[in-house]
């Protein structure tokens, strides 16, 4: 049993329950789509995803060479040429990291940018150079 008004508009508990589901659902809606586009934001991945989870620049020093690093950094400073090489900068260090045996470049990078550096390292003593084969920003 309904009660209706003449016009035949819904009274009493029957339309705040209505208006209460109304509104839940445009909630729900509203959480939802705020959260497919907070998760969307939209990486680039030049060369080969990295995957792994990231050590830092001093770890990587420790390391020996050919070992497989994840580094996640800012980029500070880049090769103006070519875009072969960049520096990247976390709370323990900066490191340089070689970009032209992967095949990609970092021109369109813009410097500040954080990436994650999937790659083997490389160089010797003190001088450790992380050879990437890819990095998402």
């Amino acid at each position: 049993m309904r009660a209706t008004l003449r016009s035949g508009h819904r009274s009493g508990p029957l339309k705040s329950s209505c208006i209460f589901v109304l509104k839940r659902s445009l909630c729900l809606v509203g959480s939802a789509l705020l959260l497919a586009g907070c998760a969307w934001r939209g990486s680039t991945v030049l060369g080969k995803e990295p995957g792994g989870s990231a050590v830092s620049v001093a770890a990587v020093r420790g390391l020996p060479e050919q070992t497989p690093v994840v580094v996640r950094g800012t980029i500070v400073e880049k090769c103006p040429v070519a875009g072969c090489w960049f520096f990247l900068r976390d709370t323990s260090g900066v490191m340089k990291v070689d970009t032209k045996s992967a095949g990609f470049v970092v021109l369109e990078v813009p410097l500040g940018t954080t990436v994650s550096v999937g790659g083997h390292t490389g160089g010797s003593g003190d001088v450790r150079v992380v050879n990437a084969s890819g990095i998402r920003y």
